[in-house]
């Protein structure tokens, strides 16, 4: 279920990076509010662990555990910390946590800091603490903080020890490489080729004849109802509020037409632009004489470019736009010459412009009732979206005041509206492939945080244009599905679970005879039933990868035994057994100079600086010393879980 979030951190860049990420976990601003989970009072000693001179405690493990899980379960929706803790987390974050300590306290003994400075510029390009300018603002930063109840000095502690990791890690794995000798042998083994079989002795081949009685399929289903949950789910009740909704929103006014067009007059009063080639001489005689050769010539362009001047062009100039890019004078000259003739020279503070005009774009303007149209359409959106901020402000008003759904609608002369049944993905229960409509998959996040029904929010669905009022019509918690209705699954699975034990004593059966060199067609005769016939397997390494991760575990097995081998492996859910038989490992022939080693040769690499960061983090943490509390870790889990509320 965790596999990115497990494969990553031990990827060869997760190493350095999850040691930053679970520092920085405090500042996971997308995920929700924890400062208020209450952990100051765990037993266990206020403490989880010891590092150094250093202590983890319980509650700065709770809110990092509770914010890795909180991001986690944006991607899995449906995810449970018990879910998440079981997977590896506790033992991800904590030995992330612990190891930072450490290497703080390293760093700091043999003279390693991270300067005020330096953790300054790591604030500023957090873009959860830059303005609408797109820069950092100290109004965001401080607000953002007392948000999530940290402190400046809780951040400044924070970056910096996950500054001092990097510092210490990236350059132990920098430039790490394996003797190509080394490369050349592993490189041959990404283009081997493997031959051998692989057979299937499924458990149904072994179930019973006849099907099972009521009693032992209620007694079978009884006993198993965990593989039968459904997910929770649960219906949205909403109302959709956008302009159609709204009631009869007041024309503009002639007096607010007026004073639109009035605050607009550099809009529609006449105008005219100019676009312009000119060059800059730094006397007023080398500017006459230039002017006195465009004049015999006619071109400026050439004319400047054979002294050795070079021309800038300016399109589309008012006349207050090009004297705040040159001067006044030049402004005026260049717009009391006539269109392809040459400007008076004029002076700025850069020196002399000669200026040719190349166009002019005239632009006669809009009298008030020339405008009056589109000044009237703006007019009445503003004042729709008006209205409709208005109507958004007085529904959150009736929540506020506890006011439900059914009355709000009552409010607002609108009708309620219902989903199906939904997970937490948004599918329809029950329904393969159907989602809830795409408009309303925004309510689904929130639906599945609420904790109770009849609780009604408001959520912006298109920005300034529609918004929804919900809440959550009914809550189905997660339980088997009744036996009814999949009564064919669980005959099925009683079958498997019956067949199980006789097909893994035949699979142990045609493992023996293989061993001893029995064929494998023959061997397959001592199960005493009909199984599948063997699949043959003649398969070079790279169609493993062609498979994008998606590898049978067979296949897997086939690609990691010895040659001349036979191997059992059990295949999911009690479903039966394969076997497994390697005849013959092809090496492939790999040259220093082929694609495939080069290729090689920096994955190699890439795993010798995995594994220096790594070693030199295990060497530190032994050479601080770390400590950990079991019954402070403990008491987090329980906490976390709800364990101790049991």
């Amino acid at each position: 279920m965790l596999g990115f979030f497990r494969s990553f951190l031990k990827s060869r860049i997760g190493v350095v990076v999850a040691l930053l990420f679970l520092g920085l976990i405090a500042l996971a601003f997308a995920s929700a509010d924890v400062t208020g989970s209450g952990f100051g009072g765990i037993a266990g000693g206020d403490r989880t662990a010891k590092v150094g001179s250093s202590r983890l405690g319980t509650a700065e493990l709770a809110k990092a555990l509770t914010n890795a899980f909180e991001q986690e379960r944006q991607r899995q929706p449906g995810l449970t910390m018990k879910q998440f803790l079981d997977a590896g987390g506790m033992e991800t974050v904590l030995t992330g946590l612990t190891d930072r300590l450490a290497m703080a306290e390293w760093g700091k003994r043999h003279g390693m800091v991270a300067s005020d400075r330096l953790v300054d510029s790591e604030i500023v390009k957090i873009q959860a603490f830059q303005g609408v300018d797109g820069k950092f603002s100290q109004t965001t930063y401080e607000q953002l903080l007392a948000q999530r109840g940290l402190t400046d000095k809780e951040v400044r502690k924070d970056l910096g020890q996950g500054l001092l990791a990097r510092q210490l890690l990236l350059p132990a794995a920098f430039g790490a490489q394996m003797a190509d000798e080394a490369v050349q042998r592993y490189a041959s083994l990404l283009t081997e080729k493997r031959i051998g079989t692989i057979a299937t002795i499924p458990s149904l081949a072994f179930a019973p004849a006849s099907p099972p009685d009521a009693n032992t399929l209620t007694a079978f289903y009884n006993a198993n109802k965990g593989r039968y949950m459904q997910p929770e789910r649960r219906t949205i009740r909403y109302l959709v509020v956008d302009e159609a909704s709204l009631k009869t929103v007041p024309a503009p006014t002639e007096a607010e037409v007026a004073n639109r067009y009035k605050l607009n007059t550099a809009v529609y009063a006449p105008s005219e632009q100019r676009s312009i080639t000119q060059v800059i001489v730094p006397t007023e005689a080398a500017a006459k004489a230039l002017t006195t050769e465009v004049g015999s010539t006619g071109s400026l362009d050439n004319a400047a470019r054979a002294k050795g001047l070079v021309p800038s062009k300016l399109e589309n100039q008012t006349r207050e736009t090009l004297a705040s890019q040159t001067a006044k004078p030049v402004a005026d000259a260049a717009f009391a010459a006539a269109q392809g003739t040459l400007a008076a020279p004029a002076k700025s503070g850069l020196g002399w412009h000669v200026v040719k005009v190349d166009a002019v774009k005239r632009n006669a303007g809009k009298t008030l009732d020339q405008a009056r149209p589109e000044l009237v359409t703006a007019l009445t959106l503003e004042k729709r979206r008006a209205a409709l901020s208005d109507l958004a402000a007085q529904a959150e008003q009736e929540i506020d005041n506890g006011t439900g759904l059914a009355d709000i609608a009552k409010t607002l002369n609108l009708t309620v509206a219902t989903t199906p049944p939904l997970t937490a993905n948004g599918s329809v229960f029950g329904k393969q492939g159907e989602q809830v409509a795409a408009d309303l998959a925004p309510l689904v996040q929130a639906a599945f945080a609420m904790e109770r029904e009849g609780e009604a929010q408001l959520a912006e669905l298109k920005p300034g244009e529609k918004f929804a009022i919900f809440d959550v019509g009914q809550l189905t918690a997660a339980t088997p599905a009744p036996l009814d209705l999949i009564k064919g699954n669980v005959a099925r699975d009683w079958a498997v679970d019956q067949g199980s034990a006789k097909a893994k004593a035949a699979a142990d059966k045609i493992l023996a005879a293989l061993n001893k060199g029995t064929p494998m067609a023959e061997a397959l005769k001592l199960a005493g039933v009909a199984l599948p016939a063997p699949q043959p397997i003649d398969l070079p390494r790279a169609a493993l990868t062609q498979m994008q991760g998606q590898v049978p575990a067979p296949l897997a097995l086939l690609f990691a035994m010895a040659k001349g081998s036979n191997k059992r492996l059990e295949g999911a859910d009690k479903a039966g057994w394969y076997l497994v038989a390697l005849k013959d490992i092809v090496i492939g022939d790999v040259k220093r100079g082929d694609q495939v080693f080069a290729q090689a040769a920096r994955s190699f690499a890439a795993d010798s600086g995995d594994e220096f960061a790594q070693q030199l983090r295990s060497a530190i943490r032994k050479d601080i010393g770390v400590e950990r509390n079991e019954a402070g870790i403990k008491a987090v889990r329980d906490q976390l879980t709800g364990a101790n509320t049991q």
